[in-house]
C-alpha cells in the first residue's frame, strides 16, 4: 500500500521585525516615565530618553516623529481620565444625569489617583510650571469631556443660586493641591495630615457634605 502523503499546513510566520518594532516603541514609552521619576521633566531629553530605552536616539525621530509626540503618549496612558477613570466616565457619558453620589466618586478617585501616583504628581507639577503643547492638548481634551459631565451633573441639580461649576473648579483644584502638599511637603494642612487615612477621610467626607450642600432644599 503507498504511504498517504500527510498534508502539512503551512506555518504562521510571525512578522520579527514589526514585533521587535513594537517592542522598542514600548519599551521607548516606558522609559519616559523612568526620566520623569528620576530626573523630573527638565531631564526629558532625547538623550535620556535614549539611554534609559537603550536606543539610538535616531529612532525617536524615526518611530514617533519629535519628543514632544512621544511624551505625548505617555501622557495620554498616565491621564487618570484616560486610564482609571476611562470605563467610570463612560458609563456616566451615556446617562442624562449624573447623582451627587457618582460626582462623589469621580472626584474622590482623582484624589485617590494623586495621592498614590507619584509619576501622576510629577505631571500635575509640571503643568502649573511651564507650558507644554501635550500637557495643554491634554488637558483641553480633559476639558472637553469635563464639559459633558458638568452638563449631566447640572441636570441634576436644579438650584439657580449655586455655580456648581465654580464650586466644582474650587473642589478639583483644592483636592489636588492638598494631595500635591501632602506628597511634596509631608507637613499637615489646617491640622489635617492627609498621609494618614483618617486625614484623608476628613476630606472626603468634606467633599460630599459640600455637594450636598449645593442641593436646593425641598
Amino acid at each position: 500500500m503507498k504511504k498517504k502523503m500527510e498534508t502539512q499546513k503551512p506555518r504562521k510566520v510571525t512578522s520579527g521585525p514589526i514585533r521587535e518594532k513594537a517592542r522598542t516603541m514600548r519599551r521607548m514609552v516606558a522609559a519616559v516615565g523612568k526620566v520623569l521619576k528620576k530626573k523630573g521633566y527638565p531631564g526629558l531629553t532625547i538623550a535620556n530618553i535614549a539611554i534609559e530605552a537603550q536606543v539610538d536616539r535616531k529612532l525617536v525621530y524615526s518611530y514617533y516623529g519629535s519628543l514632544d509626540k512621544l511624551v505625548g503618549i505617555y501622557l495620554r496612558e498616565q491621564d487618570y481620565w484616560k486610564t482609571k477613570a476611562k470605563k467610570q466616565i463612560s458609563v456616566l457619558l451615556k446617562k442624562d444625569s449624573i447623582s451627587k453620589q457618582e460626582m462623589d466618586d469621580l472626584l474622590i478617585g482623582q484624589f485617590d489617583a494623586v495621592l498614590q501616583d507619584k509619576i501622576l504628581q510629577r505631571i500635575l507639577q509640571w503643568e502649573l510650571s511651564e507650558p507644554n503643547k501635550a500637557l495643554r492638548m491634554i488637558a483641553d481634551e480633559r476639558e472637553d469631556v469635563g464639559e459633558e459631565l458638568l452638563k449631566k451633573y447640572e441636570a441634576d441639580l436644579p438650584n439657580d443660586d449655586v455655580d456648581i461649576r465654580a464650586i466644582i473648579a474650587l473642589q478639583t483644584a483644592g483636592l489636588y493641591y492638598l494631595a500635591l502638599h501632602a506628597k511634596s511637603n509631608g507637613s499637615t494642612f489646617c491640622g489635617i495630615d492627609m498621609n494618614k487615612e483618617e486625614g484623608e477621610e476628613r476630606i472626603k467626607k468634606a467633599l460630599s457634605k459640600v455637594l450636598e450642600l449645593c442641593k436646593k432644599p425641598t
